[in-house]
């Protein structure tokens, strides 16, 4: 691993586990900060785990960074309740709070960047074309088992799941949130693709040489 890189990465790791704790002192509803900041303690542990043999960009450090920063804020308040959400709603004249759905753009944005570093580096995929096409459909695969999670939520917790749906009576809330996830990841391979790939010959060739 990049030795340049490990202080920024453990200061980011201690600011991320002192945001989590943040996050989870007064939580609006402690079930539904914990069901929304599960991916973290997933994310966290592997991260580590893998952090010495398979490296990961700092792009992709960065982005997935910024998607705890989101997952945080929306388990705090619950994304039917964060003030970002408001904000927005008032500028641009919505009915509803519409941070669930950045929420879901990031969880295209992000895991389309996870899933192209990962084909790209085990060279799984051959061709631009095909390969964005392979990381759309493991994105949409992605947003659709969190859908299904959040509809078995659901009927396990029956009204008490009301709060980590927050569908805000919108019956088309499920369609449009993995709509919100594909125009992340097409957002993604857009406008990241070239500084994506450029970072990722880098490490290679560090790993190469090392």
């Amino acid at each position: 691993m990049h030795s340049h890189r490990t202080k920024p990465l453990a200061v980011a790791l201690v600011l991320v586990l002192g945001l989590l704790v943040a996050s989870g002192a007064r939580p609006y509803d402690r079930a539904t900060w914990a069901m929304e900041v599960f991916p973290i303690f997933i994310a966290v542990p592997v991260l580590w785990a893998t952090h010495g043999r398979f490296p990961l960009t700092t792009l992709l450090y960065v982005c997935i960074f910024l998607h705890a920063l989101v997952l945080m804020l929306g388990g705090a308040y619950t994304y039917a309740r964060v003030p970002l959400g408001f904000q927005i709603a008032d500028v641009l004249g919505l009915h509803r709070n519409p941070y669930d759905k950045i929420g879901h753009f990031f969880q295209g944005f992000v895991p389309a960047l996870v899933a192209r570093e990962i084909l790209i580096r085990g060279a799984y995929v051959q061709g631009r074309k095909m390969l964005a096409f392979v990381v759309v459909c493991i994105v949409l695969a992605i947003s659709a088992t969190y859908e299904l999670i959040e509809w078995g939520a659901a009927l396990l917790l029956g009204q008490g799941a009301d709060e980590f749906l927050g569908t805000q009576g919108d019956p088309w809330d499920t369609q449009s949130d993995m709509f919100s996830a594909l125009i992340g990841a097409i957002a993604a391979l857009s406008l990241l693709s070239g500084f994506h790939d450029r970072q990722i010959r880098r490490l290679q060739s560090h790993e190469e040489t090392s």
